[in-house]
């Protein structure tokens, strides 16, 4: 009964003790729960922003502007055949002159007309993925923050202790104090030391 009695005073003591811990460091879940707030504030507003975008009529010109050159491309590749049969000599002396344009020019026509056709493709792309939710940026951040918390200057050795009890962190501390040998296998060492020791 002497051990359960000393556990039990013991115990009296654990709660003042987180009191005056909370009291001088602060209570961190409570300050993550307000950060969690205030961000997820900060993305209401600003999506409440960008939902009712209005459209100008320079949104309509510019709209309609990028939507010209996939039917000109396709009725002006069929105005070469309605071309070719109504004038045959004119559409030959057109064709020939075609022969002078250097490769490089033809090389920056199909670069220019595949990325148009591309980036069309992608803009409807984003256009069919739905909308972004506030708590799936908070669930990316949180992730960031994570992975940030791994990076070597927080203290963190990325390579856990393996079979052999060694750590790369503990490898090149103990690799720094070594003279530089073309010969040098520091792992082969550091085995040998493990089982020497």
């Amino acid at each position: 009964m002497g051990i359960i009695s000393t556990i039990a005073t013991l115990g009296g003591l654990i709660r003042p003790a987180t009191d005056l811990t909370r009291v001088v460091r602060g209570d961190a879940a409570a300050a993550e729960q307000m950060d969690h707030e205030w961000q997820k504030a900060v993305l209401e507003q600003l999506s409440a922003e960008f939902s009712q975008r209005q459209v100008t009529p320079f949104d309509r010109l510019i709209n309609g502007l990028n939507r010209l050159p996939r039917p000109a491309l396709a009725l002006g590749t069929l105005g070469l055949f309605v071309y070719a049969m109504a004038d045959p000599v004119g559409f030959g002396v057109r064709m020939q002159g075609l022969v002078l344009v250097p490769d490089q020019l033809w090389w920056l026509l199909g670069a220019i007309v595949s990325f148009y056709f591309g980036a069309r493709e992608l803009h409807y792309l984003r256009d069919r993925r739905p909308p972004v939710k506030v708590d799936d940026v908070l669930a990316v951040t949180k992730a960031q923050d994570a992975l940030e918390a791994l990076r070597p200057e927080h203290g963190t050795d990325l390579a856990p202790a393996g079979v052999f009890g060694w750590s790369r962190k503990a490898s090149v501390v103990a690799a720094k104090g070594r003279s530089v040998d073309p010969d040098h296998n520091g792992a082969v060492e550091d085995w040998r030391a493990l089982q020497s020791g």
